[in-house]
């Protein structure tokens, strides 16, 4: 039905992303290009310290399982106090804010010590 005025019709009723508030959208932004970013840098950091900086493949599994502990350990507790103290914003840019300044420094190392 052309130009129909039920209410599905896209002209009673806003679209759902307009809906949104736009703090929604930068923080949904913000984690989707910190998330690609990791992505791509934590696929190539084993190779790159294999074959970079001469460190053994065991060394690799060990670093990368103390790595997963932590973070395991660190969303344990910062969703508890994120709930606690009911500001979610603090936390998320205290948990992005080391991962965005570390990434640049990893292409300087020249050694794992």
């Amino acid at each position: 039905m052309k130009g129909s005025n039920s209410p599905r019709s896209s002209r009673s009723t806003p679209a759902i992303w307009r809906v949104l508030p736009t703090g929604i959208w930068v923080l949904g932004f913000g984690s989707f290009f910190m998330d690609i970013s990791s992505e791509l840098i934590h696929s190539l950091l084993p190779v790159f310290m294999v074959t970079t900086l001469g460190t053994s493949m065991v060394l690799v599994g060990i670093i990368e399982g103390v790595a997963e502990a932590i973070t395991a350990i660190v969303k344990v507790f910062s969703g508890v106090l994120s709930d606690y103290f009911r500001n979610r914003k603090f936390f998320m840019v205290l948990g992005y804010a080391p991962a965005a300044l570390s990434k640049p420094i990893f292409p300087l190392s020249t050694s794992v010590r």
